[in-house]
């Protein structure tokens, strides 16, 4: 319920005027206030109420529950008819599309709202890369899309996916209280836009169909499907010898089931809502090893959801990591441990370098955020202050 709460905020006061909130000190041109006035009737939301607001909005002792009250009764919403409220499009990437796991979530979520007298309404999209075509075009108040896509609008929270930076769920329960806590607020803005929340997807692997293809060196002459929108992935396959197939996140399934392609990697979630097993019959295996922790990233237009208002919401979402991982620990349960090819040990730490590697190339292309990349080693070094990294960083 709370996330609720905290969305129905954010979509309330997401009209509030963005430039006000970002600077109390300035003032409220006529638009504004007759925005302000239709919103809060009644009340006078002067630049230091709105500066207020703003304070309660990012303060870390206050708990959400307790912000989203202070700010209702400063600013008069509380009390606002629903048929005063602004309607909001939100985008919703699904694989399955209206019938997927994520968009009945998200639907469900949505049925809740609008008992609030919110009007919000929610498009599904199959296909992620038109999908954020439409967010670009401000055809979508907010997107939900991967943490790939994200990192287009936010190299911060972009960088969370990073290959092999947070090995476990653990490491990434930490980095995501971490990454929402209020003194990262600013990270959280980028250009027009801001990160509105941050959801765990499970760990990604690699789904091969020859099981003997469980080392590097074994990759050689293989075919990897890439993301043709992520150049990045490309230039990492070739890095190990093997075959880069630049496909996107619809197609590559079918051509890893097909055959067209002999490594896949994608999160657990993905085996049965894609049919992975048809492709792993009859020797095919799934690498025991994650590359990445991934995660779904809903991304807003800052004209519409100031980061105030967003931070409020980051917060709620992380309150659901828990029951969104016990959803995913049952889906990732239901694969059958046959599947799973163990790496021998003395492989491990070749996948580690390998991985190590990558980043800090990527970072010093400037495709990774150093920041980020920090936080996530701090991370797994407090978890595990043996591993050899620890001694001698270079994140």
């Amino acid at each position: 319920m709370k996330i609720i709460k905290s969305l129905l905020a954010a979509l309330l006061l997401g009209a509030l005027a963005p430039s006000a909130l970002a600077d109390a000190a300035a003032a409220l041109s006529a638009e504004q206030r007759a925005t302000l006035q239709r919103l809060a009737p009644g009340v006078e939301l002067t630049p230091e109420l709105i500066e207020l607001m703003r304070e309660i909005s990012l303060s870390g002792t206050l708990s959400v529950e307790e912000r989203l009250k202070a700010i209702g009764r400063l600013s008069g919403l509380s009390d606002l008819p629903a048929e005063q409220r602004t309607s909001f499009k939100i985008c919703i990437w699904d694989l399955a599309g209206r019938n997927g796991p994520i968009f009945t979530h998200a639907e469900a979520e949505r049925a809740r709202i609008m008992q609030y007298g919110v009007n919000l309404e929610m498009v599904p999209f199959t296909n992620e890369g038109v999908m954020v075509d439409e967010f670009k075009a401000g055809h979508c108040d907010a997107a939900l899309m991967s943490g790939m896509r994200a990192r287009l609008f936010n190299t911060f929270s972009g960088t969370i996916d990073a290959v092999g930076a947070v090995p476990s769920a653990e490491h990434m329960k930490t980095l995501l209280t971490v990454a929402a806590h209020p003194s990262n607020a600013g990270r959280m803005v980028q250009g027009e836009y801001v990160v509105l929340g941050v959801f765990p997807a499970g760990g990604a692997y690699i789904f091969v169909n020859d099981r003997e293809i469980n080392a590097l060196n074994k990759a050689a002459g293989k075919k990897v499907a890439v993301l043709d929108f992520d150049p990045m992935q490309a230039r990492m396959v070739s890095g190990i010898g093997a075959t880069p197939v630049s496909t996107d996140i619809t197609r590559a399934p079918g051509m890893f089931n097909n055959g067209v392609v002999d490594v896949l990697v994608v999160p657990l979630l993905a085996y049965e809502l894609l049919e992975l097993y048809k492709g792993l019959e009859p020797n095919g295996g799934i690498i025991d090893l994650p590359l990445a922790q991934i995660s779904l990233q809903l991304i807003g237009h800052r004209s519409k959801f100031p980061n105030e208002i967003a931070q409020l919401v980051r917060e709620a979402i992380l309150e659901r990591y828990d029951d969104i991982m016990e959803f995913i620990n049952k889906e990732e349960a239901r694969i059958p441990k046959r599947w799973m090819v163990a790496i021998p040990d003395q492989e491990r730490d070749g996948y580690e370098t390998m991985m190590q590697d990558a980043r800090i190339e990527l970072r010093n292309l400037g495709y990774y955020h150093p920041d980020m990349l920090h936080l996530q080693m701090r991370i797994r070094c407090r978890i595990e202050p043996d591993r050899s990294e620890c001694a001698n960083p270079r994140e």
